[in-house]
């Protein structure tokens, strides 16, 4: 799995004109499936992205997690993390999950936030959407579970 971690001060996704999903204080993340990703990927992420020390504490240094700060997360679903552009001018996406496993991840994801007392919004699966952010910091991360297993 490969998201793109973004510390916002607020955020929001909208579909066809309805907003899906938005949050104040929290994490942004984009979301994306490898087809060889399974539960360990799932619980390895949330684990790393709810835990991360990225929020400021007292002293102005980033030393809180999401936990810490009792923010929200925003989720967003997005094959494009795994467009390989390294041949031509269109990125291939052979690498990213078909949709219906991409889906199942993708919401075992968001329950296992839930399941952390981590207040969650979301976008809507395979639909176009627009998203809107106030970058705090601006603080964006980028990981992928793949470095990993």
């Amino acid at each position: 799995m490969r998201a793109v971690v973004q510390r916002v001060s607020k955020a929001s996704v909208t579909v066809d004109t309805q907003i899906s999903g938005e949050i104040g204080a929290g994490l942004l993340v984009l979301l994306g499936v490898h087809r060889d990703d399974g539960e360990n990927e799932v619980k390895w992420l949330v684990d790393k992205i709810i835990n991360l020390r990225i929020f400021a504490d007292d002293a102005g240094k980033m030393n809180r997690s999401l936990l810490d700060t009792g923010g929200a997360m925003l989720i967003v679903s997005q094959f494009t993390l795994y467009g390989d552009c390294r041949k031509g001018r269109r990125p291939g996406y052979s690498t990213a999950a078909p949709p219906d496993k991409a889906d199942a991840l993708y919401q075992r994801f968001v329950s296992e936030v839930e399941q952390r007392n981590i207040r969650t919004a979301c976008g809507q699966f395979q639909a176009h959407m627009a998203v809107d952010l106030i970058n705090d910091g601006p603080v964006t991360l980028l990981l992928d579970s793949s470095k990993l297993f």
